[in-house]
């Protein structure tokens, strides 16, 4: 069994799975859901910067994947709700992974900083 991969490989897990979470905002909204069930405006104003179009096309595409559950409750005015699916909990620990990954790897340490600051002239 082989362990290479190739993005035109759909055989291959990896492949499969980055084609499903890696379009542009589907892991920050996975991030939100991950903490609670979002209203449409709740991941809206966490995500700031996605349009609402792109926003309902990335839900609708995690809703028909089974990542995630809508509720719309019968109230006026009509209020729905997102919740990370049981398969879409298993991406979780995923998302941990990759921020712990990000904190330690991503992220300038501040011994880094003080180095890459210049050195003040005032002392000369």
């Amino acid at each position: 069994m082989s362990t290479r991969c190739s993005d035109k490989d759909m055989e291959c897990a990896i492949a499969r799975t980055a084609s499903l979470i890696c379009g542009r905002w589907t892991l920050l909204i996975l991030r939100d859901l991950a903490e609670s069930p979002r209203r449409f405006c709740a991941l809206e104003r966490s995500l700031e910067g996605i349009s609402p179009n792109t926003l309902v096309e990335r839900l609708r595409t995690l809703e028909e994947e089974e990542i995630i559950t809508r509720r719309a409750y019968a109230e006026i005015p009509p209020r729905v709700e997102y919740t990370l699916t049981e398969k879409g909990s298993a991406l979780v620990p995923v998302l941990a992974m990759m921020r712990d990954y990000g904190e330690r790897w991503l992220n300038p340490s501040e011994n880094e900083l003080a180095v890459a600051e210049p050195v003040g002239v005032a002392g000369k």
